[in-house]
């Protein structure tokens, strides 16, 4: 059984949870007018900031550059907090980095093959940064950006809306694309992302967050112990480079059946063909529900040691399931402690990869005159 939230957090300040005990300051319940801190400066001079929410129990910081989740720390089932997303405690890292650890995705979130593809009967190069292929927008994809930032409240919610126009032609991308990002932290403490964009002329979007998460903290070791649920009976075999075949392959009786809840490595090296391929999961699950015009339930993540479990709801018809399998002891994260495969996991709520390519697979178009609009949330408890 759960523990409600109330409970949780009432432990917390009961147990008087402190920075030295468990990575964070104790956050309370109600909701406070965002916090705006300098976190660094790129090398041209430009000012990045780090901005903290706290609300529902819920604590999100997140950095203008690439509008990334630095840190999100929620309670276990004793209240202690610990912050459950990978990421660098410094700007320099962030800037280096190619793990994309809590950014901001865009202008389209995972591979669209070569680099590659065709619209209204022109053809597009974009920039490859991913073998031969295009990876989450390129070299220079949302995630290298500075966004505008603004914090609010509402009623009983607080957040931020992020800011940033994408140029024509900018990573191969046809039109001027205008986004909204909005983090909501509601009384609840779940944590919501709304995306929104127009263009100028026709183009494909596909938004997303990529946040690792760890429910143990970050810095604790793996998570296969992790026990995952996935309302999905198929997904997108890929090829060598990671590229969907265009097949939608049934998850019955392979190690890709995440329809009850198992743990995230039971199956990881059974010695499929596709786990050998991507070294792990690293794939797309064509969601059950296809799109819908509300969020609706796709996934359940929880830690059996913590008792921390994440639900995650979403409107698109695809989420990618990447077990940190690239990880390799090299990176240094914000608790001083390396990361190795395994330690953490994604889950990106998506539109199929290489849509732009795959007629079959639900378009990721936007043209002039229309508003792309996708609503992502992540639900905690313990």
């Amino acid at each position: 059984m759960e523990t409600s939230r109330r409970t949780i957090i009432a432990a917390a300040a009961a147990a008087g949870v402190t920075a030295a005990t468990a990575g964070t300051a104790h956050a309370g319940p109600g909701a406070g007018k965002p916090v705006k801190e300098l976190f660094g400066r790129l090398a041209d001079g430009t000012k990045v900031h780090r901005w903290s929410l706290a609300n529902g129990g819920t604590r999100l910081k997140v950095i203008s550059y690439g509008g990334i989740v630095q840190s999100l720390e929620i309670p276990d089932r004793h209240g202690r907090y610990a912050n459950v997303s990978l990421g660098y405690g410094d700007l320099a890292s962030y800037v280096a980095g190619t793990t994309f650890f809590g950014a901001t995705i865009g202008r389209y979130g995972n591979r669209i093959a070569g680099g590659r593809f065709t619209l209204d009967g022109k053809s597009y190069q974009l920039s490859v940064n991913d073998g031969v292929n295009s990876l989450h927008g390129g070299a220079k994809g949302f995630n290298t950006k500075v966004w505008d930032v603004e914090g609010f409240t509402s009623g009983s919610d607080v957040g931020l809306r992020l800011h940033y126009t994408s140029i024509d032609g900018e990573m191969g991308y046809p039109g001027t694309l205008r986004v909204t990002v909005t983090y909501t932290l509601t009384r609840h403490g779940d944590w919501r992302i709304d995306y929104e964009a127009t263009t100028d002329k026709a183009t494909v979007v596909n938004l997303t967050n990529h946040t690792y998460y760890n429910l143990a903290g970050e810095g604790s070791g793996g998570i296969y112990d992790h026990e995952l649920t996935l309302a999905a009976g198929r997904f997108t075999p890929t090829d060598t480079g990671l590229i969907p075949t265009g097949e939608l392959a049934k998850v019955a009786g392979t190690p890709f059946d995440f329809r009850r809840a198992k743990p995230v490595g039971r199956d990881i090296r059974a010695g499929h063909p596709q786990l050998v391929t991507a070294k792990g999961f690293d794939h797309n699950w064509v969601l059950d529900k296809g799109v819908t015009a509300r969020p609706e339930h796709i996934a359940t993540l929880r830690d059996p040691g913590s008792g921390r479990t994440l639900k995650i709801a979403t409107d698109q018809p695809g989420v990618q399931f990447y077990s940190g399998n690239f990880l390799d002891g090299t990176l240094v994260g914000t608790s001083g402690r390396t990361y190795r495969q395994g330690d953490g996991m994604c889950l990106e709520t998506q539109h199929f990869p290489d849509s732009p390519n795959r007629p079959a697979f639900p378009s990721t178009v936007l043209r002039p005159g229309s508003t792309y609009r996708t609503t992502t949330v992540h639900s905690f408890s313990a």
